[in-house]
């Protein structure tokens, strides 16, 4: 009786402890917040990722922690998330921060510059190599809060209506490209110009552009860039490893309870990785889709790879020199990459190399 009455009291003990966890979550603040992308719906990998953050958010947090993602354009542009998030009219964006170099060039290292880190090594840079604390000490200025939230993986160099040849065929060319690149693609003869995701079918279709860059093969067979431009280019030299960010307005982040900050950080954290997995997963067949519908893949010339490294790492030089916020960024990533550069070299180029040299052999 006595060993019965121990059961009976521990597994009301138990049951009490179980239905004590809902109410230490009721004690939490109701949060709802409204999460303006810089990305169409169409883009499922890229907007899809609000929507997985604002999901797992919810989830670790009972349902008290509501955040209601909206693409670009409806509730502030695409190209105007940072200005919104800055000035409070809205507490959360997800978006590039290379979309704002006007402001200040240090953006673009939250993204991507031009023959910058792959994912891995840009990933190794913000957790594990310093980024973080150079990163997080620009954006407190700016009176934000930035998490990696994503990432393409090395991104494809676009779609031309005519074929480039040499260097010279990049002269006059009207192209979609966002951030620094677009300062180097006019070292080479191009006319750069930023134009939000969803605007840049109309704008080639139209002959605004004559070429454009977004992502790769997965969100331009959705675009439907191949139904206007057949030249397909890679690599796409200025994104080789393109961070997509969380930039959350300070003030409403100070503001939120400490475990609602952690289930946002491990939301995000999820969704970086998340994000690349979609993308290496989709891209290979879509781009089989895309050859078979015929756009016509091709490489850039040698002579154009070599004269945008040259070009960028001039401009790197030259911002930094001016720039104190860039040189104290670019002081943690140049090296950085150098260091990385060596290893990669000797265990991942030739692994991946030889793994693609008898990938047809294996398909047989």
């Amino acid at each position: 009786m006595k060993r019965r009455a121990f059961l009976t009291s521990a597994g009301t003990g138990l049951a009490a402890a179980t239905i004590a966890a809902p109410a230490v979550a009721q004690s939490q603040p109701e949060v709802r917040w409204q999460l303006a992308s810089s990305f169409p719906k169409s883009t499922d990998i890229l907007f899809g990722t609000s929507e997985l953050v604002a999901r797992r958010v919810s989830e670790l947090t009972d349902g008290k922690f509501q955040i209601r993602p909206h693409a670009g354009g409806e509730l502030v542009p695409g190209l105007q998330v940072l200005d919104a998030v800055q000035n409070g009219t809205i507490p959360v964006g997800h978006t590039c921060g290379y979309y704002y170099v006007g402001k200040d060039p240090t953006f673009a290292f939250d993204t991507a510059l031009p023959f910058g880190p792959n994912a891995r090594q840009m990933n190794a840079w913000y957790q594990a190599g310093g980024g973080r604390e150079v990163m997080g000490a620009f954006f407190a200025k700016h009176r934000v809060k930035a998490f990696p939230a994503g990432n393409t993986g090395a991104q494809m160099g676009g779609w031309y209506r005519k074929e480039i040849k040499s260097l010279a065929d990049m002269n006059g060319l009207k192209m979609r490209i966002a951030g620094i690149t677009g300062q180097i693609m006019g070292k080479m003869g191009v006319t750069a110009q930023q134009i939000a995701g969803a605007d840049v079918y109309p704008a080639l279709e139209k002959g605004t552009i004559d070429a454009t860059e977004f992502v790769g093969p997965y969100d331009d067979e959705k675009l439907g860039f191949h139904q206007v431009a057949k030249y397909y280019y890679y690599p796409g030299w200025w994104e080789g490893g393109p961070q997509v960010s969380m930039y959350v307005n300070m003030d409403q982040w100070n503001a939120l309870p400490k475990s609602y900050q952690a289930a946002f950080e491990v939301a995000c954290a999820e969704a970086n990785g998340h994000m690349l997995a979609r993308y290496d997963a989709e891209n290979p067949k879509a781009l089989k889709r895309l050859i078979g519908k015929g756009a016509l893949l091709r490489a850039f010339p040698r002579e154009v790879m070599e004269a945008a490294h040259k070009a960028a790492f001039e401009l790197y030089d030259e911002t930094a020199a001016k720039n104190p916020e860039f040189k104290t960024v670019y002081e943690s990533w140049r090296p950085f990459l150098d260091e990385t550069q060596p290893w990669f070299r000797v265990a991942e180029l030739p692994f991946d190399g030889f793994l693609a040299s008898v990938a047809g052999q294996r398909s047989k």
